[in-house]
């Protein structure tokens, strides 16, 4: 698992990463723009797209194609582990789930269920197949897995708000 970004954030970055969060296809002349009216803040769009490079070189943020929930069905899996096996299986049943096209996002949790995970599939026939084939190949590592359908996405995105909460004094 990835450590967290070695970053310090100016009020420049944070100004930055909010309007990328209201629109990730603003380029550098507009976000310049944007920083001046709406920041005050006066940079060329040559730093803006510097900033944003180091950035991303840097894991500040993650780009991330995100297709339109219309065309996939969103589940909830959540996993329960058999603790006669876990010691010996987790491993390759955590690369599994996480290394598999349908993941969007994988997160360990406290609680009793402890991999959560959404994931996309083109319809509940595929997803069906797809618990089929993972408890035929680490249901000896699992006791249970819980799968939720998502209905009506009705946010998915970060919200600009939140990235204040960068800000250091």
């Amino acid at each position: 698992m990835d450590d967290a970004p070695d970053w310090e954030f100016s009020e420049r970055d944070i100004c930055i990463l909010k309007e990328l969060s209201r629109d990730p296809q603003l380029s550098s002349r507009k976000l310049a723009d944007r920083l001046a009216e709406e920041y005050d803040i006066d940079v060329s769009h040559v730093t803006v797209s510097e900033s944003v490079r180091k950035m991303r070189e840097e894991g500040v943020f993650r780009d991330a194609i995100l297709i339109n929930e219309a065309y996939f069905n969103f589940t909830l899996m959540e996993f329960k582990f058999d603790t006669s096996e876990y010691a010996d299986r987790w491993r390759e049943a955590m690369e599994y789930i996480r290394d598999d096209e349908h993941t969007l996002f994988y997160s360990l949790s406290t609680g009793t269920y402890q991999w959560k995970t959404i994931m996309m599939f083109p319809g509940r026939e595929a997803e069906s197949r797809w618990v089929h084939e993972f408890y035929k190949e680490h249901g000896d590592a699992i006791d249970n897995l819980r799968n939720h359908a998502l209905h009506n996405v009705l946010k998915f995105r970060t919200d600009p708000g939140l990235l204040d909460t960068l800000k250091t004094e």
